[in-house]
Order: C-alpha cells, then structure tokens, then sequence
C-alpha cells in the first residue's frame, strides 16, 4: 500500500468519525497462502504456509466512553458496539471478526481503555481462501494491543485469534492461518506443527520461478461448508483408531507405517480415506521442506500435484471449480505443480511456474478456466511477505 493509499484512508477514517490525523496509529496484517499441507492442521500435523505482500491495514484511534466505532472500505455494513456484553450477532455480518477478537482480548485481562476507533482497508479478495478473516482478526488483537501499551507477542495473538474464531464466530479453523498471518516473514514459509506450536523459518528460494494463485471466483463460505464435517470424520477416525492406540488424540500423530497398518479398525470407508489423507499429506510436508533445502523445485512441484489429488480423491474438498483450475495449469509448459490452497470448496490454487511463462499461464489458465465454469477467474503472481506489524 502506498502513501498515497494511507493518505486516503486517514481521510476517510477522518471523514467518519472525526477529529484529526493526531492519535491515528495503522497496522497491516497479511494474508497467507499454504504451499502445502491442507486440512493437517487441525489435526495436530506439520503445515507450510507463507505470508504474502498483501494483506488487511487497520486504521485505529483511541477514545474515552466505552465504545468501538467498526467499519471497513471493502463493506457497507459499520456500526458502534459497546465493549460491553459483546455477543455475536448475524445481523453484524464481518463485524463479528473482530467483535470476536475483542472478546477474547477481555477474556484474557488485557486493558483496552476507553475504547476505539477502526476503519479497515482488506485487499484480500473475500472468500478467496488467502484467510481474510484471519488477517482481521490479527490485525485487530496486533493493533489494539500495541495502542494501549499492552505486549504484542505473536504467538499468543495467534492463539487469541483462532479462539475467537473457533468460539465466538462458531468456524472450527486449525492455528494455521492465524499463525502465519502473525508470525511470517518476507522470503521465508513457515514449517509449524501444529500440536505444539514449535515452528522454523524455512527460507523459500524459488529461483526463476514465480508463485502465482489463482483465485476462481467461486465464494467459499467457511462457516457454511463441510469444513466442520470434515474435522468430525478426523475426530471419528481417532476414536476407531485408539483400539490400536489408546492415547491417541491427533491423527498427526501417526506415522505413515502406523495408520497403514492399523487403517482397518477405521469402521467408514470415507472417514479412512479422509483419515489417510491426513497421514500423508503430513509426510508431504515433511518431504517438501527437504527437497527445498536440496534445491530441488520440480521434487516439490510434484508433491503440490500430488497433494491436491489426494484433497480430490481421499478428502473431497475441491470442487469442479478448483480441479478446473488446476487441471488448466499443469497443461501450461513451464509449471511445476498445482493444487489447491485453503480449506477449498472455492476459493484459490496455488502454482509455480517460471517466470518466462507467467504471461502464458495467466493467459492460457484463464481462458481454459472460463470455457470450463463460465467464470472468470483472476490471478496474482505473488511475492512472501511480513506477518503483522504497525506502519509507521
């Protein structure tokens, strides 16, 4: 965002609520995109997810009588809630992200003073799967924080912001989208397991290839899709597995050898696939970030495609929209691997390819994309970014 972006937006927060540019503070929060490891992390397994260059900027000013002023540029809905007795309400729409956030801040004894001020600015295209509502939720716990002299340590914001999530909004999202949101940085992915937080900064040295997502206009509402059915067959697939292994809680915790050899006690025949896609998707993981550090991008190529035929096969959250997609961009000469990124039902793929077919691909994808879904679809070629932090 440039100064003349920031300039704007003080003038519009100006323009709402009054007073001057004195005591205005800004904060960014990126989105993130996962290069690999899907629907792992609430399962206790290792993700791979990075920061990208763009994000959600807050606005934010503090005040005296008890209230929060929330409105955003990207949505008409604004309203003035008391920080009192917040509770969730549908009517509140987006609102309900940071409600959430503030919430769980109170919950937590942090001091918020007298109250606030915000105007959001998303550049997250909303639905995309690039976690927009994780980008709001940090930014809101980040910013609000560090306005009221309060420690920022990111680890926790990230926690704070799944709960709200998980609690107040009622999305039973994994750590891993609020994690990297908070705790990216520029050039680098995350390697996080997400049983117990522990998490290396892998740099991600992609030489003349370029990540490029793909965003298929196919909305994804996370609270309204099979997301949370999804976790209750994981959780199911624990339960059958504990004849085997009695403390077993997180299928992440399996090897390979041992969900295989114990996948019979798993009574479903869907819950065992989806289990078994949990298995190995968390050995992708393990594999990709090894083939990275030996330099070996068409290696890590193939564990994208072969990741998204697994979320197509085993878990069943792709979609003719995402295979379309996906399927449209390893035709393109130049491309490495392709596969969904987020919780899919809609939303974004993720592809590399080389910087010498950029054009092509966006060309080619595009159009192949349209001729098979009527949609259009748009495309950013992206860069890794920073997690959270206030914009002087």
């Amino acid at each position: 965002m440039t100064v003349a972006d920031l300039a704007s937006l003080k003038r519009q927060f100006i323009e709402r609520y009054g007073g001057a540019e004195e005591g205005i503070r800004i904060y960014r929060a990126p989105g993130r995109v996962n290069l690999i490891g899907e629907h792992t992390d609430y399962n206790g397994g290792y993700v791979f997810p990075a920061a990208l260059t763009f994000g959600t900027t807050m606005l934010a000013r503090a005040r005296t009588d008890g209230t929060m002023g929330l409105a955003s540029t990207n949505f008409p809905a604004a309203g003035r809630i008391s920080l009192q007795g917040i509770a969730y309400d549908p009517a509140d729409d987006w609102m309900n992200y940071p409600k959430g956030v503030v919430r769980e801040l109170k919950r937590a004894g942090f001091e918020l003073g007298g109250g606030f001020d915000i105007l959001y600015c998303g550049e997250i295209p909303n639905g995309s799967g690039l976690s927009s509502s994780a980008s709001i939720e940090v930014v809101t716990a980040y910013g609000l924080l560090e306005l009221n002299g309060q420690p920022t340590d990111t680890v926790e914001i990230a926690k704070l912001a799944q709960r709200a999530e998980n609690e107040f909004v009622g999305v039973k999202c994994g750590i891993m989208d609020q994690f990297a949101v908070a705790n990216g940085r520029k050039d680098h992915a995350i390697l996080l397991l997400c049983d117990t937080l522990e998490y290396e900064l892998v740099p991600f040295e992609s030489g003349a290839y370029r990540l490029v997502i793909g965003n298929t206009n196919k909305r994804r509402e996370l609270a309204d899709s099979k997301y949370n059915e999804r976790r209750g067959e994981c959780e199911q697939a624990v339960r059958d597995l504990r004849r085997a292994f009695p403390d077993l809680e997180l299928l992440g915790r399996l090897s390979v050898d041992e969900f295989r050899a114990h996948a019979h006690l798993i009574g479903s025949e869907t819950v065992r696939r989806r289990a078994q896609h949990v298995v190995e998707e968390i050995d992708r993981v393990r594999q990709s970030v090894d083939v990275l550090r030996r330099g070996d991008l068409a290696a890590f190529g193939r564990l994208m495609n072969a990741s998204h035929d697994s979320l197509r096969d085993l878990y069943e959250v792709t979609g003719r929209e995402l295979d379309a997609m996906v399927d449209a961009a390893r035709s393109v000469p130049g491309v490495l691997g392709s596969r969904m990124t987020g919780a899919g039902f809609g939303g974004c793929a993720v592809s590399l390819v080389h910087e010498d077919a950029v054009e092509t691909f966006i060309r080619e994808v595009g159009a192949r994309y349209a001729e098979a879904t009527g949609l259009k679809a748009d495309f950013y070629v992206c860069s890794i970014g920073n997690g959270v932090e206030r914009i002087e």
